[in-house]
């Protein structure tokens, strides 16, 4: 949260400035950077206008929450409204989402999406977008996790009226979606004296703010039941946007029979795969003929695994990249290409028999099998040469086949605890944005700590295991890589760093002395004791991460310096060139060091290296209290 308060103080600080100013620096603290103009001035025009209404129903000692962080994601509701039931007295807790528009149209097609004159695409309906703002928070804040009916929502048009955005209630069906406008500013007073007493909220908001986060529905943990059953998983905001698009999609396509593409673009841990594996439940619930693919064993192996462990069925929805190589055009309705940043060039390889050589780039492919064909990726973690998975190449792949691509940016995340403080320090240290590396400012959302050793990196997330959390240890491809040991043998234990040697993760599809196969070594708790690599970490979590930089990747003087001849990673050849393998290996370390849903712990073989993260992260002593 940037501010809490009750709404009579809210209200003199609203008139003397002292309250934007606050929220300027603490935004600026949070964040690392101003809020944007119009954040800024949202705040000047609607917060007055809100605290003033409370003030007028009688309800000037409600505590106000002000730019509250959603639990494990970096979205942020407006405010959060903290009091007691004037029936009952217990805490009651009503959502507020706030907008300056004047006039807003339902979609045509879809009334959980509308129109606002200036944006260029569809935005969620403000009373969907509340709404999913109360379900997240009644799942994950544990403070009301046992009692959903004490969050309500609503969604405040302060300069709208009736006529210009009454069609938007077509979706208001419960009372964690309700919509007032200016035109009726009584009804709305009404409406907060019915969820909120006169007494004094903060005790109410000191018990909803101290709220332990209930743990992430994992990803791996649910698809099962997400994909057999029902939705799980609460979409927020543009995912929501997302989701709809896509179905809106399928159904245009069987309507007029017309092909569509749509391109879901985000950093990592911005919902994605959750979106993918939430349109794949639906799809597949109504008898949508839908695959999802990945060029990723380890994640496709994973989910067939998961979500088919009872229904053979359910393992075939599960696809790679190179599976529709003579697959006939528009075999399917819907194509989900999920990590689709990597996208080869040829799905051909050297074992490709020559029948099914058709000359043909995946991309076409892809395009071709589905009348909509989706594409999930993060440009940033391209990792390999000869992924090409971007937004330009997905476009320009569309064009020339003359289909219309709709592209979804995802900001927000709910990898890395939801900080977009820490994604922007990865990003900033690995020269990946413009700036030069930012020192750690704790956020209380995202840990981070350097360790000195490996040694000191494996007891830290032994006590963190210990704990009941999840942990994993996974390093640059900078050592060697043994052949899979025979029946009855250990693993090699190829990672070695002065005293400490651990074994690179399993080679194939197969345990072996106990540690899981290639594709479950960071979804069984088995994989803890072997080394992972980029290829088997990328697209999974896990709760603390510890990440090896190894001499591929050194800092000297004052920028960071990449050593192609420490890279044993054998998809490097000698055609690759420097400036390639330079932003592959950055793409690597930013891939490993957001892999942590809690935590991050950080080890550099190299001491100049190690110095200077030290610098940037603070003293042992300020981060041994993390």
């Amino acid at each position: 949260m940037l501010f809490r308060a009750s709404a009579e103080t809210v209200a003199v600080m609203a008139l003397d400035g002292s309250l934007f100013l606050h929220l300027n620096e603490q935004f600026y603290h949070l964040h690392g950077h101003r809020a944007g103009a119009s954040e800024a001035r949202s705040w000047e025009r609607s917060i007055p206008v809100l605290v003033a209404a409370l003030n007028e129903a009688g309800l000037g000692g409600v505590e106000v929450i002000l730019e509250y962080a959603l639990p494990l994601n970096s979205k942020r509701a407006d405010a959060v409204l903290a009091g007691t039931d004037p029936v009952t007295g217990e805490p009651s807790y009503v959502v507020v989402e706030l907008k300056q528009w004047s006039q807003c149209t339902p979609d045509e097609d879809d009334p959980t999406l509308c129109q606002v004159g200036g944006y260029g695409r569809p935005v969620l309906n403000p009373i969907e977008q509340v709404r999913r703002y109360c379900q997240y928070i009644a799942n994950f804040n544990g403070a009301v996790a046992g009692h959903p009916d004490r969050v309500s929502g609503v969604a405040y048009l302060h300069n709208a009226t009736e006529f210009g955005v009454g069609g938007l209630r077509a979706i208001e069906l419960d009372d964690q979606g309700q919509l007032f406008t200016a035109e009726r500013r009584g009804a709305f007073l009404d409406y907060l004296r019915a969820k909120l007493s006169g007494n004094s909220g903060a005790h109410a908001a000191d018990e909803f703010l101290s709220g332990t986060p209930v743990p992430s529905r994992q990803l791996m943990s649910v698809a099962a039941e997400e994909v057999r059953d029902r939705e799980r998983f609460v979409l927020l905001d543009e995912q929501q946007v997302a989701y709809r698009m896509v179905l809106n999609a399928v159904r245009e396509a069987k309507r007029s029979d017309h092909k569509e593409v749509v391109v879901v673009t985000g950093g990592p841990g911005t919902g994605k795969s959750v979106i993918a594996l939430s349109m794949l439940g639906e799809l597949y619930r109504q008898g949508v003929p839908a695959l999802h693919a990945t060029g990723s064993q380890s994640f496709t192996t994973t989910m067939r695994k998961v979500a088919g462990s009872r229904k053979r069925e359910v393992q075939d929805l599960f696809k790679y990249f190179n599976s529709f190589m003579t697959a006939e055009k528009n075999t399917l309705d819907v194509l989900i290409c999920d990590e689709a940043h990597r996208i080869r060039q040829t799905s051909a390889n050297r074992y490709t028999p020559a029948a099914r050589r058709t000359g043909k780039r995946q991309i076409d492919e892809l395009i071709d099998v589905a009348r909509v064909p989706v594409f999930l990726l993060d440009e940033h973690q391209v990792v390999r040469p000869g992924e090409m998975g971007t937004v330009a190449e997905i476009r320009a792949a569309a064009a020339a086949k003359g289909l219309a691509c709709k592209v979804v940016p995802l900001d927000s995340q709910f990898r890395c605890g939801g900080s977009d403080a820490y994604l922007r320090w990865v990003v900033r240290l690995l020269g990946l944005e413009p700036g030069g590396p930012l020192a750690w400012s704790p956020d209380g959302r995202m840990r981070l700590q350097v360790a000195d050793s490996p040694e000191e990196m494996e007891r830290f997330l032994e006590e963190r295991r210990a704990q009941g959390y999840g942990a994993r240890i996974a390093a640059g491809y900078c050592w060697p890589w043994s052949k899979e040991p025979k029946p009855g043998e250990p693993l090699a234990a190829d990672v070695a760093i002065g005293d400490w040697a651990r074994p690179w993760n399993v080679r194939g599809e197969r345990g072996v002395a106990g540690a899981p196969p290639a594709a479950l070594w960071a979804t069984d708790p088995a994989g803890f004791g072997q080394v992972g690599c980029v290829y088997t970490a990328q697209g999974f979590e896990y709760d603390w991460s510890g990440v090896i930089i190894g001499p591929d990747l050194v800092w000297r003087g004052d920028r960071w310096v990449t050593d192609r001849t420490a890279s044993k990673d054998p998809v490097f050849r000698k055609s690759t060139p420097d400036e390639d393998v330079d932003r592959l290996i950055r793409n690597t370390y930013k891939v490993l060091l957001t892999r942590g849903m809690v935590g991050t712990v950080v080890h550099s073989t190299d001491p100049e290296t190690r110095d200077k993260l030290r610098e940037l992260v603070g003293s042992r002593e300020a981060v041994a209290a993390l």
